[in-house]
């Protein structure tokens, strides 16, 4: 294939007679690129951004919790105080057999980790191991809670990022070190990485995990639990055994099965449900709002494209003159309109991609990325390809017009 000189010298020429023009021509398809890549790959950070909040919690959990009673019930006032216990636990993997994991909790607020001369407030959390399919840790460093952990009832802990940086701030690896949590001593065997935003009783960074059986024991709680978390088994709608666990635990402590601030069934999958409703939205918008953004900019270089042809009767007609066929007028008109879009988008494009990899940078902490502000390859492929279509459409007209220039209308105007 043989590459025309001449004709690339004739369109730079062109496209440089009035700079002006042409650049600010090309800043609008530039800024429709730019707005278009950019939404996209800002708005895919963003969404792993918020996801990340929630990262690591399943979809499909309930959070099961004890307060006040707000019904009489057998005789009983409204307002008892009462307490879930390990028993439940027992009763609702029997009585419910949809549930996969259910597991139970204890924590205390505005507990004391102390090593050495640094001291880090934090929330102290008693947790069996299958609670790891709950709430994911994202071990740094160590292991999680295991089930010799429980039955021995070890002095062990997993601390979470804020605590490790507060009793550590020189890094390093923390496990066999000894800390203080109130007045007793633990070791440390892991350091959990996890940062998301649902969490519960409190965030996971400010926690520190150890056995539940130890727990109970060393704050004197008996058998008594704070909360169960359950998730469903896959194919099984949380929101159908919600009110089943709340019958099964009602039964076991005389409160009124329809009491349901009394027994609190949190479904975490109503929330998850919403959040997936909102990223459709935001996915809807960029899309609309940067397509939008850059056929306005195609539409801009279609129109300057046709004030250039008008200005160019008279040469149009001069080629027509002396031998140019219309088929050579069309590939002129739109090979300028071609590269102009193609040099402007490219730019836009460029230009986009390291303001994302700065984005990207600056949400880099302990060497990992919390979000990725960056396009994928096909998506790249894509406007560039889309680039090429509208470079095309926006010269169709302006050559339309060119090729119905007759050299004797052409010579009578000059």
């Amino acid at each position: 294939m043989k590459i025309d000189i001449d004709r690339f010298r004739e369109i730079l020429d062109t496209l440089t007679r009035n700079k002006s023009r042409t650049f600010l021509t090309g800043f609008g398809v530039f800024w429709g690129v730019f707005m278009l890549v950019g939404l996209i790959g800002g708005g895919s950070g963003l969404k792993e951004m918020l996801s990340n909040n929630f990262e690591g919690f399943a979809t499909n959990a309930a959070i099961v919790f004890a307060q006040p009673t707000t019904k009489p019930y057998n005789g009983l006032r409204k307002g008892r105080k009462w307490n879930m216990t390990y028993k439940d636990v027992e009763r609702l993997k029997a009585q419910v057999p949809e549930l996969d994991v259910v597991t139970p909790m204890l924590s205390r607020w505005n507990g004391n980790a102390t090593f050495s001369d640094k001291k880090s407030n934090c929330i102290v959390k008693g947790t069996m191991p299958d609670y790891a399919k709950v709430e994911s840790p994202k071990m740094f460093y160590g292991r999680y809670i295991n089930e010799m952990d429980i039955s021995q009832r070890r002095k062990v802990c997993v601390i979470g990022k804020k605590v490790y940086k507060t009793l550590f701030p020189g890094g390093g690896d923390p496990c066999g070190q000894l800390i203080r949590i109130d007045s007793i001593y633990y070791n440390v065997i892991g350091v959990d990485y996890a940062a998301g935003n649902m969490n519960i009783n409190g965030s996971a960074e400010e926690s520190v995990i150890v056995p539940l059986s130890l727990m109970q024991q060393a704050y004197n709680l008996g058998d008594n639990v704070d909360l169960i978390c359950a998730t469903a088994k896959p194919g099984t709608v949380m929101d159908d055994l919600s009110q089943r666990m709340r019958e099964v635990i009602a039964r076991a402590h005389n409160v009124a099965p329809d009491d349901e601030k009394g027994i609190t069934v949190f479904n975490t999958e109503v929330l998850f449900g919403l959040l997936d409703n909102l990223f459709s939205g935001v996915n809807f918008l960029i899309w609309l709002v940067g397509i939008g953004t850059l056929i306005a900019g195609a539409i801009g270089v279609s129109n300057i494209m046709m004030v250039t042809v008008r200005e160019r009767t008279t040469e149009i007609g001069i080629r027509r003159a002396i031998g140019a066929t219309p088929i050579d007028i069309l590939s002129q008109i739109i090979s300028e309109s071609i590269i102009l879009t193609a040099v402007a988008g490219m730019s836009g494009i460029l230009f986009v991609v390291i303001i994302l990899q700065m984005l990207e940078v600056a949400n880099t902490s302990d060497g990992i990325t919390t979000a990725h502000f960056q396009i994928d390859f096909w998506t790249a492929v894509g406007a560039v390809v889309m680039l090429s279509v509208l470079g095309v459409l926006a010269g169709l007209a302006p050559a339309a017009r060119a090729m119905s220039i007759k050299p004797v209308d052409a010579m009578r105007d000059e």
